[in-house]
């Protein structure tokens, strides 16, 4: 089987990836709370019948930040095309959702199928709730005092538990993983602050979903924040035969809680695919 560890430079940014597996390449891009070893629970699974791509965005992990505007759409591309593959499966979860339905819009031939999870997307008003309000306050005063490892806490704690659960309700385990993997980018947050702007397709993507012709899957926990399902539901309304799983008993990043729920699906997904 496989194995490969390395970089490539893509814009002017040094992305740093694994690869693992044989057959139809299938990309993992994490989501904005984590870098590449959000997949850890992934990779052995998906590499018995894929070639698993996994990488670390600019900005996180062991990726390089250069300043200037950031098309993370089309980083996505360049890697793709660094290391000569023509088509792949894509899958996205929260932020990069939104980047994998980005880069189907720019890039259809590429795209085998989309896998969006937790997904946000382009365009598309987003109001938080006023649980989430006070829960970003908290943040933010973290940050601005100086207390990186409360704000960490305060984060992770959102998107792992929702608004609906307790942290303590939540697996430890996970809970200590997710924080120590996230915890390194508040030491890069002046760096990842010069990464501006967000470069996205125009008219964005919330207008463009009809576009989109490659088999989808959207996935989403039932207690992630309210804006995720309703979010999910226009995708699956506008995108053509997309289907859609509700995971229970999962937030935003139902691949670390739920792991094996998680692989199954997904790989089913993939097989009934012709």
């Amino acid at each position: 089987m496989r194995h490969e560890s390395g970089s490539v430079t893509v814009n002017g940014a040094r992305l740093a990836y694994d690869i693992q597996g044989d057959g139809h390449p299938l990309v993992l891009i994490h989501a904005g709370i984590a870098d590449r070893r959000q997949w850890d629970d992934q990779m052995d699974a998906f590499a018995a019948r894929y070639t698993v791509i996994r990488y670390d965005q600019r900005g996180w992990g062991d990726s390089s930040a250069p300043a200037g505007p950031v098309a993370f759409h089309e980083d996505l591309y360049g890697l793709l095309r660094a290391l000569n593959i023509a088509q792949a499966h894509i899958l996205g979860i929260s932020m990069a959702g939104t980047m994998a339905i980005d880069f189907a819009l720019t890039h259809p031939d590429m795209v085998s199928s989309l896998v969006l999870v937790g997904s946000w997307l382009s365009g598309y008003p987003t109001v938080p709730s006023d649980a989430e309000k006070a829960v970003w306050e908290r943040y933010q005063a973290a940050l601005d005092e100086g207390r990186l490892d409360c704000a960490n806490k305060v984060e992770v704690d959102l998107k792992l538990a929702g608004i609906h659960r307790d942290p303590t309700q939540v697996d430890p385990a996970v809970r200590e993983r997710l924080l120590a993997i996230h915890r390194p980018a508040f030491d890069r947050l002046a760096e990842r602050d010069r990464m501006t702007p967000w470069l996205k397709p125009e008219p964005p993507a919330a207008s463009r979903l009809a576009e989109l012709h490659a088999p989808t899957l959207v996935i989403y926990g039932d207690l992630d924040v309210p804006v995720i399902p309703v979010i999910a539901a226009k995708l699956a309304a506008e995108i053509r035969g997309a289907r859609t799983i509700v995971m229970p008993g999962t937030a935003h990043v139902p691949n670390m809680e739920q792991p094996q729920q998680f692989n199954h699906i997904v790989l089913d997904f993939l097989a009934s695919l012709p």
